[in-house]
């Protein structure tokens, strides 16, 4: 699955770690992926984005970091900026071919995306065609806070306006002071016509909050063809 959201700073993270920590209780063989990061930091081992290790220790499968983060670039900003800044051209293939080897590796691969869902891949790429070219169903998470209404339809019809099949939304409690917070989910399971898979409650870790073989189930029945 790809995890998107309605803004950077969301709650993707949060969000697909408690994904992989769901699968990991129920027996699952679950890897994250964060195929494009900026925003490392440099290490002995080269760079290293934080997403991606939080991602690493979530899930309970062994990769090459190479492969669970392929491009990864040190400049906190937009990564086809970083990507242009550094001379590299981020190549669809070089992803699919390590999502392929993390997808032979286990039963369920969750990719998070960056920023909001319109947020470029590169210098032409959008992350539409990542999601296009790997088959994946689409998670979207809502960070719940004033304006998420807005922010939470447009992202759904700019994902299916791209041809790309929402498969569920989560929201993630970002303002624990937000007004009629209640009102504004039920407002949006009215209106997004994908389940809501669960809600991440505002100042607790990212403990498992869905029912893992439910959403296996929802994420084939939205993607038939295609991969988890």
């Amino acid at each position: 699955m790809y995890v998107t959201g309605t803004d950077t700073g969301i709650g993707k993270t949060r969000a697909s770690c408690a994904l992989l920590r769901s699968f990991a209780l129920a027996g699952k063989r679950a890897i994250g992926m964060k195929p494009v990061a900026s925003g490392c930091e440099v290490t002995a081992h080269g760079l290293r984005n934080d997403d991606a290790l939080q991602l690493i220790a979530a899930g309970n499968v062994t990769a090459p970091y190479a492969d669970i983060n392929p491009y990864a670039f040190a400049d906190p900003i937009a990564p086809h900026l970083a990507a242009a800044d550094e001379g590299v051209a981020i190549d669809l293939q070089t992803i699919f071919e390590a999502y392929r080897r993390l997808r032979q590796a286990s039963d369920v691969v969750v990719v998070e995306g960056v920023g909001g869902w319109c947020a470029p891949l590169g210098a032409q790429g959008m992350q539409a065609d990542l999601v296009r070219a790997l088959e994946l169903p689409v998670v979207l998470v809502v960070g719940l806070r004033l304006g998420c209404l807005n922010h939470a339809l447009l992202s759904v019809r700019a994902i299916e306006a791209d041809g790309c099949t929402l498969a569920g939304w989560i929201g993630n409690r970002i303002d624990a002071d937000m007004l009629r917070a209640e009102g504004n989910i039920d407002t949006l399971k009215s209106r997004i016509d994908a389940p809501l898979l669960g809600i991440l409650e505002h100042g607790t870790a990212p403990t498992p909050a869905f029912d893992p073989d439910c959403l296996l189930r929802r994420l084939a029945h939205a993607h038939p063809n295609g991969n988890n």
